[in-house]
């Protein structure tokens, strides 16, 4: 089969979360690209503004609803309502996350000194947010007896990582069982559900701080290849995830991260 036809989205709906920024951008712009209509979610009114007009100045399919994905009612009510308008919903991709905080390398970040205010915070939105997306999502995937689900964890819920925060390791290492959990029940109806472990990319997460040199360098050094990840990189990987050329594949969690896990 040629590879067009393979990755082709044409008719089908997707919603991302956490879409107009960051890791979340880049794959709303490849699965609209590629034909989906897409539902961007997001909580930041100006910028899911401009990463709809610019989908939608493309030429592509596209929708916008601004939405805190930590409000699990309005998350609810706002995937449901994609896929009534829509009458099917394809595809999710349960991306929206935020940082866990200082790293367990500083003294802001020992384990002693983790608020509950941070853990809870990070919880809802990195864990919570992921499950309620899914949960919404695969109601209407059961019924049409296929779908794709996507979630981004990080390379902190496959092992120990330093350069994390405890609430953002722990909630992303709940993700990555939540993926095998909800490949193992949504199997028999079609419902394919893999996940994403990004390594260090350069995106807009703890106020963008990677893009500091001495932060940007600081991971980099763990990173075989030497250097950090530009967002577009996960285009194909998502793409994959997302399309019927990855037909066979459910339950697995696949890092992104230049060798990362490897050592």
């Amino acid at each position: 089969m040629q590879a067009g036809k393979l990755f082709d989205l044409k008719g089908q709906v997707a919603v991302v979360t956490g879409a107009a920024s960051g890791l979340g951008l880049a794959i709303t712009k490849t699965l609209a690209a590629n034909g989906a209509h897409v539902a961007l979610l997001d909580l930041n009114s100006e910028t899911l503004a401009a990463a709809y007009q610019w989908v939608n100045g493309q030429g592509f399919s596209a929708e916008s609803h601004q939405v805190d994905v930590s409000d699990s009612e309005a998350l609810r009510k706002t995937i449901d309502g994609i896929a009534e308008r829509h009458g099917h919903l394809d595809i999710l991709v349960a991306n929206a996350g935020i940082s866990g905080g200082p790293n367990s390398r500083t003294e802001a970040g020992a384990i002693e000194n983790v608020s509950d205010e941070l853990w809870n915070k990070v919880v809802d939105v990195n864990l919570t947010a992921t499950f309620v997306a899914i949960q919404s999502a695969a109601k209407h995937m059961k019924k049409q007896r296929q779908g794709r689900i996507v979630a981004i964890a990080s390379i902190a819920g496959l092992r120990a990582d330093p350069m994390t925060g405890y609430a953002y390791a722990s909630s992303k290492g709940a993700v990555v069982n939540l993926v095998r959990q909800a490949a193992w029940e949504l199997a028999p109806y079609n419902v394919l559900v893999n996940g994403i472990a990004p390594g260090p990319f350069r995106t807009n997460i703890a106020g963008g701080r990677i893009r500091e040199p001495e932060v940007e360098k600081a991971f980099a050094d763990t990173v075989p290849l030497g250097r950090i990840a530009e967002t577009d990189e996960i285009m194909g990987l998502a793409l994959l995830l997302s399309s019927k050329a990855s037909s066979f594949m459910t339950g697995t969690v696949i890092p992104i991260d230049g060798g990362t896990v490897a050592i």
